[in-house]
């Protein structure tokens, strides 16, 4: 009997050494916080982008009705509506002072001046780029006074890269070469690569930080954000949880570098998020 105690015993002691030996795995941190979340209202259902205008206030547009939307986060409510045209797949908004540009997703940008009034004017552009491209992004980027814009589905000029496209705002001119490109195939993404090279990485927005000139280009098929430096060159890619970001399709600053990302609404409210990223 003492024998089978000992036994007992010691098998105790082992297995206790060996559950000693095992270290719980502490969870890996987050790469962002979620600062606060808005939930926007149904007629913002399909928001796909979104640029600062200010004040507390972000501008929207959703990917069915040539309308502008004023969205004041303060008092969380939509502050005001301004139609600027037919119907269309619009994808993305960009602000310089008065003026909005909408762009659609067959590479037309539109130009609404003095946006506020109830008749704006409007002029557009024709891109390099068409539906077969699919564009979703629109950004400023105003130390170089230029609109930036990229296709989420094949380059015209490469599939094997996503080009950075933009319109100069002092000329009102597109720039047919390409500002620079995020390659597919560069390592970073390689967790991320698909059969199709072209749909490793889709943008569905992007935008410029107001303080280090750094680009953010988001996607909203697999959510993700991929940040690269002045000259285009990829410094790192951040997941996105589905949770709270479902289908992210905007992204923009304030001039202080709040982040802020939308959302469209999948059986619930669309949403902006604003984050905060960690070093």
């Amino acid at each position: 009997m003492k024998r089978i105690q000992d036994t007992s015993i010691l098998m105790i002691l082992i297995l206790a050494g060996i559950m000693l030996s095992f270290k719980p795995v502490a969870e890996k941190p987050k790469p962002y916080a979620i600062v606060k979340t808005w939930d926007l209202p149904g007629v913002l259902d399909e928001v796909s982008g979104l640029s600062w205008a200010g004040n507390d206030q972000i501008l929207m547009v959703e990917d069915e009705h040539a309308t502008l939307y004023l969205y004041d986060l303060e008092a969380e409510k939509l502050e005001k509506e301004i139609s600027f045209g037919e119907n269309g797949d619009f994808e993305g908004v960009a602000l310089d002072g008065s003026t909005a540009f909408a762009m659609r997703s067959d590479g037309m940008l539109f130009e609404i001046q003095q946006y506020l009034d109830e008749n704006p004017k409007v002029k557009n552009y024709r891109s390099t780029l068409s539906h077969k491209n699919n564009v979703e992004t629109l950004a400023i980027d105003k130390q170089n006074h230029q609109l930036l814009f990229a296709p989420k589905d094949e380059d015209p000029n490469d599939d094997q890269v996503k080009g950075i496209y933009s319109f100069d705002l002092d000329t009102h001119k597109m720039q047919a070469e390409q500002l620079f490109k995020i390659d597919m195939l560069d390592p970073v993404l390689k967790d991320y690569k698909e059969k199709k090279t072209q749909r490793t990485f889709r943008p569905s927005d992007l935008a410029v930080h107001p303080q280090t000139g750094a680009f953010y280009v988001l996607e909203g098929v697999h959510p993700k954000l991929l940040i690269l430096n002045t000259t285009g060159d990829i410094k790192r890619v951040i997941d996105l949880d589905e949770k709270h970001f479902p289908q992210p399709e905007g992204i923009t600053f304030s001039p202080d570098g709040r982040l802020f990302i939308s959302n469209e609404g999948h059986g619930q409210p669309a949403t902006v998020v604003e984050i905060r990223l960690s070093e």
